[in-house]
């Protein structure tokens, strides 16, 4: 008895000694998790291009650890290569960076029967049990391998790993501890308030910047920063464009910024017209990034932090990977920026407008006004003329084709523009267009990008009183005009008219463009003639051929002997008057 006596006392004392080192362990994971929590570097400014692409700077009084160190709990995801961090410091030298994958502590809300009873180590229960009546016990645990243990049997050893708790937990009772799958545990009642943060573990992306003090101590905080390219902030432009029927326009620019990143807190955001092309999206060169960066600078004022950004940062990346860790999905195919608008917006010029005190949360949008001018325009009436597949290739279409190219080409209208005269300070970037008369509106069009000084036209609407009726006609057709490679080439001559008269009460300046597959021989009334084939400009330019191109399969011969020929005209034409523009051309083909 004496013998039994004592182990079972020797018993209690190992329980009771587990109960204390498994509760200061708690304590100070706990602990460790609030004294090792990093901050966030505030952003300061926001580049934002209309593709989604986003130069982004981080500045702020940081706190260091005891290293002298500044730790962030934050790593973002740039375009390879385009990270900088810098020291904004004059006590401090940022010597490297490095990222890395970490296991942290943390605290969490119990929300769970496990985690209930793993927060509550040492707490008095009464456990129900399935088929068993309810009992009062101690909870003394739930085995659990740490970090540290599973690197140290894992064979590799190459990698953090997470806590693994048991599903079991051990109650203490006066005879014995008692082992009980959690599963098996119906209900639990806390005899005493029970403790609802659970000290958990997971892992994080950290950053730490390492500072030189050249010799001293270090501070308390530094001023450091980190700029960087990264997918997740667009701004969607449009227009608003007023004419007053007196050659005036009212011009507003207003945009719809989109933020999928970071939160963002009273910055400056830059919204540029133009997006730099970025030749891999996902990888890109760091030289390209380099000539936007300096492109970028020269509209900077001078007390904008991004410019003194850039000449402090060093580009220092030094990454802890795990080699075994998979990549994540790319951000670029989830993220929604929101709708495109047509055109290419890489071949515009870049410009930048400043917005200050920009306060958006990710996840936000923001609608906010730009800029607005006056400029000058002019009504155009512009007729377009584009011509249509040649006999031989109509006979290769179905009907569905034909019928299609039919609707297309049959009855042309004269469309009404506005000449939008660019003669202020900043370009106008393609967007869409609400044209308004007076406050009235009249039309939504697609402003083009207009460098300053330039023009562009935009669309209102057909203008159905100027009528117009075209014919052409074949006038001679020569065989065996040409040989080539063995071949006979015969020859079409033809010839064209097109008949407008203005039924609008008012004079108007007409614009007429006919293109024709062939070259144009004449063309009355001054009509300007340009060929467009087998040179540099023309056949290898998509642009400057017709959607229904590729229906067909080319001879080699083809682009021989043919080529796009266009004729333009321009005119006034007053109430009532009637015009005749006639035009000659001629094309060859294999007999």
């Amino acid at each position: 008895m004496r013998y039994a006596s004592e182990n079972q006392q020797r018993r209690i004392r190992l329980i009771v000694l587990g109960i204390s080192l498994t509760s200061l362990m708690q304590a100070n994971r706990v602990a460790g998790a609030s004294q090792d929590a990093p901050t966030s570097m505030p952003v300061k400014e926001i580049t934002v291009f209309k593709d989604g692409h986003a130069f982004v700077l981080h500045e702020g009084e940081m706190p260091t650890d005891t290293d002298g160190n500044v730790v962030i709990d934050y790593l973002p995801k740039p375009i390879m290569g385009t990270f900088w961090a810098y020291s904004a410091d004059a006590k401090a030298e940022l010597e490297s960076v490095l990222s890395e994958k970490c296991v942290v502590p943390m605290n969490r809300t119990a929300l769970t029967i496990p985690e209930l009873l793993e927060s509550n180590i040492g707490a008095k229960v009464r456990i129900m049990e399935a088929g068993l009546s309810p009992y009062e016990t101690t909870i003394l645990g739930v085995p659990t391998r740490n970090s540290e243990e599973l690197r140290r049997i894992d064979p590799s050893g190459n990698m953090d790993q997470l806590s693994e708790r048991g599903s079991i937990v051990l109650l203490k009772f006066e005879g014995g501890v008692k082992v009980v799958p959690i599963n098996q545990i119906q209900q639990v009642t806390f005899l005493d308030e029970p403790k609802l943060q659970l000290a958990d573990e997971e892992f994080r992306n950290r950053m730490r910047l390492k500072l030189g003090w050249g010799g001293r101590k270090s501070e308390q905080t530094a001023n450091v920063g980190m700029v960087y390219v990264q997918r997740g902030v667009r701004w969607i432009p449009n227009y608003r464009v007023d004419i007053d029927g007196k050659g005036n326009a009212t011009v507003k620019l207003q945009a719809t910024i989109i933020n999928e990143l970071a939160d963002l807190e009273n910055v400056n955001a830059h919204l540029v017209i133009g997006v730099p092309k970025f030749a891999f999206e996902d990888t890109p060169d760091p030289i390209s990034l380099q000539e936007t960066v300096a492109q970028l600078s020269s509209h900077f004022r001078r007390d904008n932090q991004t410019a003194y950004a850039f000449s402090n940062m060093i580009m220092t990346q030094q990454a802890s990977i795990p080699t075994h860790q998979v990549e994540a999905p790319r951000e670029s195919n989830v993220i929604d920026l929101g709708p495109d608008a047509a055109g290419s917006d890489k071949n515009e010029d870049l410009y930048v407008f400043t917005l200050e005190h920009i306060t958006l949360k990710k996840g936000q949008r923001m609608v906010v006004p730009v800029a607005e001018y006056t400029l000058s325009y002019q009504d155009v009436f512009v007729l377009d003329l584009p011509f249509g597949p040649p006999p031989e290739v109509r006979h290769n279409l179905n009907s569905e084709q034909q019928i299609w190219l039919a609707q297309l080409y049959y009855a042309p209208k004269v469309m009404h523009k506005i000449r939008l005269v660019n003669n202020a300070k900043y370009p106008l970037t393609t967007a869409p267009a609400l044209i308004l008369r007076q406050g009235h509106i009249i039309a939504q069009g697609m402003m083009t990008y207009t460098a300053v000084g330039a023009s562009s036209d935009l669309e209102l609407t057909a203008a159905v009183d100027i009528t117009v009726d075209k014919l052409d006609k074949e006038t001679e057709r020569i065989p065996d005009a040409a040989k080539w490679d063995n071949c006979s080439y015969a020859r079409s001559n033809l010839s064209g008219m097109i008949h407008l008269s203005n039924r609008r009460s008012d004079t108007v300046h007409l614009e007429i463009r006919r293109s024709v597959l062939g070259h144009i021989d004449s063309a009355s009334h001054e009509g300007l003639i340009e060929h467009l084939g087998r040179h540099e400009s023309g056949w290898m330019d998509p642009n400057s051929l017709p959607f229904w191109w590729n229906w067909y399969n080319w001879p080699y011969w083809w682009y021989h002997f043919n080529a796009v020929g266009r004729v333009t005209w321009k005119c006034e034409l007053k109430s009532g008057e009637n015009v005749e523009l006639e035009y000659q051309w001629h094309y060859f083909w294999r007999r």
